[in-house]
This record gives structure tokens, C-alpha cells and sequence, in this order.
């Protein structure tokens, strides 16, 4: 069963911070709230914990894997921002927004989609995963928590240990996270494309 970790949502002790870091390094998942809800998370380089997320969520190779990055400086190593989606995206960050761009060769092909060869990309705003990614040192690969058959994200570190506590190493416990998936924003097809409406306000672009 997953360990439950409370971390203060507006000042993450640093001990607690390392500690799932160090399990991240290890080859580990975790349950980590964002600002939009629970994301699941595994080191970029960890395939296995990537098969973990796939089978857990039960995804199609279409799927769109999340770089959640600590700033615009880490988003920009990872995916191709042109001047129009540079604007953009500074404009929106941090915040509850994922943006589907074109990946570089720094991001492993396997998370990538395969026709398209982009992947999602997010600076969230919520202390307590902005603590997570720079104490890694690098974007955490994730997804958000929202099982086959449910219509709502988990939002809360009960629910999530009830409905996966079995999946994951840790479950982090850092107040109650935004209850809606973030918005998505696709750049790949030239223009603007609102992919999802979610918990980013979207009005600007439709």
C-alpha cells in the first residue's frame, strides 16, 4: 500500500519534499496534487512507471503524457515554443493550463504521441508541485488522476489511497487540490486549438 505524505500546501517542508523526490528517483509513482487535481507521477526516463500510468488509466497510445515543469526556462528545454505560442503561454503561467507542443529530443520518444511526436507541457500553480519539480531537478512525467469510467478527477489523498492506494509508492496529502482538469491548448496544427475546456478560462481563444 502507498504511504500517505501531508505536506503543508503553502510552505512544503523540504524533508518531505526530498523524500518523494528520492522515491520519484528510484523508479517510483506518485498521487501528487496539482493545481487542477491529482496527477500521477514518474521520473521522465522511467518506462515502467509510465506502463504503470498507462494501465492504471487504461490509455490509448493517442494519449498526451504532461511535462509538469517548474518554469518557462525548464518548459522551453523540452518543447518547441515559437514566438506566438511564447506570448501565449507566458500569459497563462503558471496556471491551471496544459499546452500540447512539439517535443524535442530531449523527451523520450515513448511519451510522445506517435504520430504527432508532441507531448503536453504545464508550469502549475500550487506550491507544493513547483517544490516537487525543482527539487527533482527536472519536469515530472504525468498524467491526471481520472480513472476509466469516472467523470471527475479524485481530489482527495482518501479517495485516492481507497481507489489506488494499491498502484502507487506514495500519496501526497497537501490540502484539497482544484476539482477540474486544466484546460488544453494544442499548437501543433500551426494555429490555436482549444482541445479542452477545463479549469483555465479559454473565452480569449474561441
Amino acid at each position: 500500500m502507498a504511504e500517505i505524505l501531508e505536506i503543508h500546501p503553502d510552505n512544503p517542508q523540504p524533508r518531505l519534499i526530498a523524500k518523494v523526490a528520492d522515491v520519484l528517483a528510484d523508479g517510483g509513482l506518485v498521487a501528487y496534487p496539482t493545481d487542477s487535481c491529482y496527477a500521477l507521477g514518474c521520473a521522465l526516463d522511467n518506462k515502467a512507471g509510465i506502463e504503470r500510468i498507462i494501465r492504471i488509466r487504461k490509455l490509448d497510445s493517442k494519449h498526451h503524457f504532461t511535462l509538469m515543469c517548474h518554469d518557462f526556462a525548464q518548459l522551453g528545454q523540452f518543447v518547441v515554443v515559437d514566438n506566438h505560442a511564447f506570448r501565449t503561454i507566458k500569459s497563462l503561467t503558471p496556471g491551471p493550463f496544459t499546452f500540447i507542443m512539439k517535443a524535442t529530443k530531449e523527451v523520450p520518444r515513448r511519451m510522445m504521441n506517435p504520430r504527432k511526436h508532441s507531448v503536453g507541457a504545464r508550469i502549475p500553480e500550487n506550491a507544493t508541485a513547483l517544490a516537487l519539480v525543482a527539487q527533482v531537478g527536472e519536469p515530472i512525467l504525468s498524467s491526471t488522476l481520472l480513472l476509466p469510467g469516472d467523470e471527475d478527477p479524485l481530489t482527495h489523498a482518501d479517495d485516492v489511497d481507497a481507489a489506488i492506494g494499491h498502484e502507487v509508492d506514495i500519496i501526497v496529502d497537501s490540502g484539497v487540490p482544484g476539482t477540474v482538469p486544466t484546460s488544453v491548448i494544442d499548437f501543433t496544427g500551426g494555429g490555436v486549438e482549444v482541445r479542452r475546456e477545463g479549469a483555465g478560462d479559454v473565452s480569449r481563444f474561441l
